[in-house]
């Protein structure tokens, strides 16, 4: 590494990230809870402001604009908690796809919770799961996510520097919730 990329490293882990965090808040809360606290005690900075409450309308570019706006705006990266249902969400997708909008870094991370599927694959969100394989999001997990503040920095930093023309969009935003 040279002398410079490492210094633009360590200034940018210096810097404190606001950062989203998307999850399936019935089944996940626990994992968000021991994030932010975790965040919060030694750095300050995640937010939670996910959307909680459907926004009254079917215009997709309306709640494209409306979560991009009000949850996403101020913030640098994305945290997606990948439980067992989280790409079941309609939300979910809706906040992933308003950070790609927003060209913001994009992370998933796979909880304890989240099962191998039968074909030995782990359930994400179709959005995110283009992202990973595009090489846009950094995909990890639980524990190596949550292993130390400085790799947790680590990570956010790695997802923000990734280069923006690796972002896949194109697919339709979910209209409800699957099962």
């Amino acid at each position: 590494m040279s002398g410079d990329y490492l210094s633009s490293l360590l200034t940018a882990m210096a810097t404190k990230r606001s950062v989203f965090v998307s999850y399936h808040h019935d089944n996940d809360q626990f994992y968000y809870d021991q994030l932010a606290a975790v965040c919060d005690q030694a750095c300050q900075f995640i937010r939670d402001a996910s959307l909680r409450e459907a926004i009254d309308s079917d215009d997709s570019d309306y709640l494209s604009r409306a979560i991009r706006e009000g949850y996403i705006t101020g913030t640098s990266c994305t945290i997606v908690l990948c439980g067992s249902e989280t790409g079941k969400r309609k939300h979910v997708d809706w906040e992933i796809k308003a950070t790609l909008d927003k060209q913001h870094g994009l992370i998933g991370v796979n909880l304890p919770t989240n099962p191998l599927t039968i074909t030995g694959k782990y359930t994400v969100p179709d959005r995110l799961h283009e992202n990973i394989q595009s090489g846009y999001a950094v995909w990890t997990d639980w524990v190596t996510f949550t292993s130390s503040i400085a790799k947790l920095k680590e990570i956010v930093e790695s997802a923000i520097a990734r280069p923006s023309l690796l972002i896949q969009n194109g697919r339709e935003l979910m209209g409800r919730n699957l099962s």
